[in-house]
């Protein structure tokens, strides 16, 4: 069992709308309470890591972003810590995954070794990021979720309640391959 479960936020957590800035979006992914619920039964901190490139690419501003996340945390039933990149893909930072930064920031406020964090996300950036960071990484795919990122992915789940399900009781899973979408890098 992982020390530390972290999420990503949109298409995992949230459903994905893409540059969101407001609140009254905010809709729960399938299993998404029950999965935060359980980890809370189980001691297990939590925590979002997610990219927000909406901020440096001007369509939104970081207090949008913490209005959503809080939006997110009320109906999650509350998350340990939530983190997040403002930059655009361009800006080449350390923190926007795949790169670690988001996935280290978060263990670090966590007080958890990046190696004991698992990392649930949708796309190949979120596991990407996990193994940059030395954490565990699952993929649940959706229809954004590239079939290449499945097929690259070392663990997977069907849904995010399996996959959580799956790190509570030290199982992983793998789904077949499944065609997603073209443009899974937009966020």
């Amino acid at each position: 069992m992982p020390d530390a479960v972290l999420f990503d936020r949109d298409g995992t957590l949230v459903v994905d709308v893409p540059y969101n800035a407001d609140p009254a979006e905010v809709r729960l992914m399938p299993g998404a309470r029950e999965s935060v619920r359980l980890l809370r039964e189980h001691g297990v901190p939590t925590g979002v890591v997610s990219n927000q490139s909406g901020v440096g690419r001007g369509l939104l501003t970081p207090a949008d972003v913490l209005r959503v996340n809080r939006r997110a945390d009320a109906l999650l039933g509350g998350l340990d810590v939530w983190v997040f990149c403002p930059h655009a893909p361009s800006e080449g930072c350390l923190c926007r995954k795949p790169a670690p930064g988001l996935v280290l920031r978060a263990a670090r406020r966590l007080g958890v070794a990046p190696e004991r964090c698992a990392v649930v996300g949708d796309i190949g950036a979120d596991v990407s990021a996990a193994r940059a960071a030395g954490a565990y990484g699952v993929l649940v795919p959706t229809a954004r979720t590239l079939a290449e990122e499945v097929a690259a992915a070392p663990h997977t789940a069907p849904d995010l309640l399996t996959a959580v399900r799956g790190l509570l009781a030290g199982v992983r899973e793998r789904v077949p391959a499944r065609p997603g979408r073209p443009g899974g890098e937009g966020r």
